[in-house]
Formats: structure tokens, C-alpha cells, sequence
């Protein structure tokens, strides 16, 4: 099968795409023809070896201390189950599924093997190229609004970073769950941020480097998805219940979180996938893609993503 190797950390330059042998099937996987995934900022940190500070001799025992432990990356996928393991109940060949990978990784090829766990049947109303776009920002924004957060009606959630992965996902749910929401996003992507749903948009360009103390407004949930923000510069935008929730948190962050301040991983579980999947088959989720590439491209995708600027989602068809 062909697959994006990365068998060494660095630049986009390092990935190949190449014909490796394909997964084995576990007796609790299935194997999935990849129709679509994604190349995210969690693929390109890995591939780089550019993890957020403090975590790097961490995230090296997990990732690989010379090399990545995985040569094919992609933590989401959307396909069509090929085979199933002899103990596998309840999917069968010929299922559409979606769903995110772990710590396994490989979804950058073409075939993927998973444990069936972790392979939800995927709605008629939401393509390959949407679950892939939704999934990585999709539950680590459910996660924080619903789990780090309580968001309901007549909340005011102020969304750092809105043009982005999670954000473009957390303006959406945070909307979706009765919030009144205000997004930070730059210029180009005002408008979008807009569509979105956002009840207020505040453009960063031209707000300048202080633009948190020039807001004006307190929030009962202030999410920050790029890592613009620190507990100094969120607390004061914090009413005397509100949660500031720190998505990119640095090492030094999150082991100091408590209290109002929330940071940490976001888990993945089935549950919320197939949550998502169903709000973008009904139509009150948007998946953003910015643009859609073949396996040949996934370099071009991969200096996106290194470039800080990507919008929503890049998807990959393998």
C-alpha cells in the first residue's frame, strides 16, 4: 500500500511517500480503506519534534526518542472497513466509519488498521471529507466547553483563536449549546468567523499586541486554542465564576492549572465522535476545510500547517 513515511524528525521535506506493507489485522481491529484524513498540528508537532515547552523529553518517550515510534502518521481517519478480526462483532466489510487513531497513529495511507472500538459508523449526511475535517478540533473543543467547562444557555464564551481547528469548532458548539459567543480571529478570517455563528467578532490585527486588556467585557468561559494567552492575561477576562481553558498549554501551564484555570489533554472516546458526526449530518456543525489534497501533496499540507495560518482543516485523500 502507499503511505506518508516520516522515519526521521524535521522539516515537511522529511516525509516521503512511499509502498509499505500493509497493517496487520488484530483480532479486535478492523481494517479501513482511508478515504480521507487530515494533517493536523498534532501530526506536524510530531513530525517535527515541536512540542509545546517543557513537554519535549516527555513527548520524546512517547513519540519516539530518534525517530517517530510510528513512520506513518494521521490520527483521523473516515473509510470503509475492508476486514474485520475474528472477534469483532457489530461491523462488518462494506461499513462506512470514521474515527481517531490514538496513540497508534497511521492513517496517512491507504489502508488503516484499528480497533473496532474505535471505528463509528459514519452518518449519510456527513461525507469522508467532513468527518476528517471535524474530528481532531471537533472533540477537543466538545471536550473543554462540555468537560473542563459547563457551557449552557446564557453563557458568554470568548473563543481566542476562532479561525482555527478547534476554535472554528468551538465557536460552532459553544453557539450550538446556547452561548453567547465572541471570537478572536485576524483579519482575513473575520468573515468566516461570522458564518460560523459568532455573535461578536473582535479582529486581532488590527487590535494590536494588547488587545485582551482592550476588550471591554468579562466571560464565564474564556477559550484560548492557540496559545495566545497565559493564566496573567486570561484571569482578567474571567467574570468571578469564569473558567479560562488553556487548549495549547505549555508544561509549566499545566501542571499549575487549578482553581479557574484549566489545561490538559483532551481524551478521545467514541461517544463524542459519533456526538459530532451526528451534528454534522443534521447540519448545526460546519467542518472547515481549507483545501483537499492526494497523498502526493501531503508535503504542501504539512508546510500549511507549519506556516501558524492554516483555516478549519487540511484533508488528505490516501
Amino acid at each position: 500500500m502507499r503511505a506518508a513515511v516520516v522515519d526521521r524528525y524535521g522539516p515537511p521535506d522529511v516525509v516521503r511517500v512511499a509502498e509499505i506493507a500493509p497493517p496487520r489485522v488484530g483480532t479486535h481491529d478492523v481494517l479501513v480503506r482511508v478515504h480521507a484524513t487530515a494533517v493536523t498540528a498534532a501530526d506536524a508537532r510530531i513530525r517535527g519534534a515541536r512540542f509545546p515547552r517543557g513537554f519535549g523529553a516527555f513527548a520524546r518517550l512517547a513519540f519516539g526518542v530518534r525517530r517517530p515510534r510510528h513512520a506513518v502518521l494521521g490520527g483521523v481517519f473516515s473509510g470503509v472497513v475492508e476486514e474485520v478480526g475474528a472477534a469483532v462483532e457489530g461491523v462488518a466489510p462494506g461499513d462506512a466509519v470514521s474515527g481517531m487513531t490514538g496513540s497508534r497513529m497511521g492513517a496517512h495511507a491507504e489502508l488503516l488498521a484499528v480497533p473496532a472500538t474505535r471505528a463509528v459508523a459514519r452518518p449519510d449526511g456527513a461525507s469522508h471529507d467532513d468527518a476528517a475535517a471535524v474530528l481532531f478540533g471537533g472533540t477537543t473543543a466538545w471536550h473543554f466547553l462540555r468537560r473542563r467547562a459547563t457551557v449552557t444557555s446564557g453563557t458568554s464564551v470568548l473563543v481566542v483563536g476562532a479561525g482555527g481547528a478547534v476554535g472554528s469548532n468551538a465557536v460552532q458548539l459553544a453557539g450550538h449549546l446556547g452561548a453567547t459567543v465572541t471570537a478572536v480571529t485576524s483579519t482575513p478570517n473575520l468573515d468566516l468567523v461570522a458564518r460560523l455563528g459568532a455573535d461578536h467578532v473582535v479582529d486581532r490585527t488590527t487590535a494590536g499586541a494588547g488587545w485582551p486588556d482592550r476588550l471591554g467585557e468579562r466571560y464565564d468561559v474564556v477559550l484560548d486554542a492557540v496559545g495566545a494567552l497565559s493564566p496573567a492575561t486570561g484571569r482578567p477576562l474571567l467574570t468571578d465564576a469564569g473558567v479560562l481553558l488553556l487548549v495549547a498549554a505549555d508544561l509549566g501551564q499545566t501542571l499549575a492549572a487549578r482553581g479557574a484555570v484549566r489545561a490538559g489533554p483532551a481524551p478521545e472516546h467514541a461517544d463524542d465522535v459519533a456526538h459530532l458526526l451526528g451534528l454534522v449530518a443534521e447540519g448545526t456543525l460546519t467542518p472547515v476545510i481549507e483545501s483537499v489534497h492526494d497523498l502526493d501533496g501531503i508535503r504542501d499540507a504539512y508546510v500549511r500547517v507549519d506556516s501558524g495560518h492554516k483555516v478549519g482543516n487540511i484533508v488528505v485523500h490516501p
